[in-house]
């Protein structure tokens, strides 16, 4: 546990390829890490970080600048929250229901898969690179486009889609979902907001994976992973 950041976990574990689990301590996903403590810097220091992949908005981490640990390097690899000044506004006139959040929630989701999957591509490049390893990854909440991160890299690995889904809710359990929200804003459209939706990332991976016809397509063509690239990332991450 961390005082400055609340869905900073480990994505070791989860079973993939042949049976094999993903090993620990290798790849970490979290939420925003302006406001880790002392402590925290201690304690991640002792995993031994060596990159750490922003994928928040060139605004947003200005504003909101990372606390890393001794020899951890930071590398920018900025989402654009393009729907984030729509929905902003339907926040602050108070007419936002749970529904119409959801929506733009969906069509975000549906262009961090298909217009940003270049970024993701170079985030997996990053992880084959020996040196930056361990790796973590993160946005704002660690939720949406970290969450469609995690989920491809698993996807690559072989976990199954039920195991995805099950690591994207588990933010669920440790987010505090401190993200500051307009006071006016309706508490439903908050909540869709701060929510996860298995749905919208199921729905973003199958529009990763619809211009390519399969899995494999994907990972190949849309993520460079080679089979022979796709060998190696498995052996470095999978025990």
């Amino acid at each position: 546990p961390l005082d400055g950041a609340s869905n900073l976990r480990d994505l070791g574990g989860w079973r993939g390829h042949q049976g094999q689990a993903l090993r620990h301590g290798v790849l970490f996903r979290s939420d925003a890490l302006h406001r880790l403590t002392d402590q925290d810097l201690v304690t991640l220091e002792a995993t031994g970080l060596s990159t750490v992949c922003d994928l928040r908005g060139t605004r947003e981490a200005a504003a909101s600048p990372s606390r890393l640990p001794p020899g951890a390097r930071a590398v920018p690899l900025p989402i654009e929250p393009r729907i984030g000044a729509s929905l902003r506004d339907l926040l602050a006139n108070g007419a936002a229901t749970r529904a119409e959040t959801t929506r733009l929630l969906g069509i975000a989701y549906l262009n961090y898969a298909t217009e940003q999957l270049p970024v993701y591509r170079r985030l997996i490049d990053l992880i084959l690179e020996d040196e930056r390893r361990p790796l973590l990854f993160h946005c704002s909440a660690g939720k949406d486009r970290t969450g469609l991160g995690a989920a491809l890299i698993l996807t690559a690995l072989g976990v199954s889609r039920e195991q995805i889904l099950a690591d994207y809710v588990a933010t669920d359990r440790f987010w505090r979902r401190d993200h500051p929200l307009p006071d006016e804003a309706p508490q439903e459209a908050k909540d869709a907001i701060l929510d996860t939706h298995p749905a919208l990332l199921t729905a973003a991976l199958d529009a990763a994976v619809a211009p390519f016809g399969s899995d494999a397509g994907l990972l190949e063509d849309g993520l460079g992973l080679t089979p022979a690239r796709l060998a190696g990332f498995r052996a470095v991450l999978l025990d």
